[in-house]
């Protein structure tokens, strides 16, 4: 893949702005054993996934009554989790901001779980020309709406904009997107997400607009 200019930054969040996933795969591990203890590690199967697209798969038929109770108990948890930011992330988007790249969030989480983002980290919302969340998508990740529809928000063209993932849906997204896609090997091993991706970081160390420039604009 390759850009025509480079206009806009669009960033998943858990995994990809903030070092969060360790957190989820305890919330869900303990979730995934009360329910599904014939079921091992399916905390891991279900990263990138939206509440929804849980619930219909594992939470349906005889589970159907117990997703309030769940929904309820994630809210919670969310409220008290730590949102700190993947190594380099701050200062990577700041120099990408100085060059006039547009930025936004685009995330599966609800207003809810970012009312507990804005109350950790007050300064986030001046990180981003836009914030997407579920409550803005007809269609979840893997489809690319979410990504087509932040690059609407941001007055950017798929061939302007790299999207920057760390679950197998959110890099299907960006790639179905027609967009660069940068995969963080924070939830996946970099081999596992090469195929989806088209440059792979631990973390935003060492990464900047200028090498973004050089490796992906025409």
């Amino acid at each position: 893949m390759r850009l025509k200019s480079f206009k806009a930054a669009l960033f998943d969040l858990d995994g990809v702005v903030f070092d969060t996933e360790p957190q989820y795969s305890v919330f869900w591990g303990s979730i995934c054993r009360q329910y599904h203890p014939e079921h091992p590690r399916l905390e891991h199967e279900i990263k990138g996934q939206t509440l929804t697209q849980i619930y219909d798969r594992w939470f349906s038929g005889a589970l159907l009554s117990e997703r309030d109770n769940i929904t309820r108990r994630l809210n919670d948890y969310e409220a008290q989790m730590h949102y700190d930011f993947i190594t380099g992330f701050q200062e990577f988007i700041s120099d990408l901001r100085a060059n006039g790249v547009r930025t936004a969030v685009v995330t599966s989480s609800n207003i809810p779980k970012m009312e507990s983002v804005y109350g950790y980290q007050p300064g986030f919302k001046s990180l981003f020309d836009a914030i997407l969340t579920s409550e803005d998508f007809v269609r979840s990740k893997p489809d690319p709406d979410c990504y087509l529809k932040a690059a609407q928000v941001l007055g950017a063209q798929a061939d302007e904009c790299i999207v920057f993932e760390d679950s197998f849906n959110g890099l299907r997204s960006g790639r179905a997107a027609g967009m660069v896609v940068v995969g963080l090997s924070t939830t996946n091993p970099s081999e596992a997400i090469s195929p989806f991706s088209d440059l792979q970081i631990p973390d935003y160390v060492g990464l900047s607009y200028e090498r973004l420039s050089q490796t992906f604009i025409l």
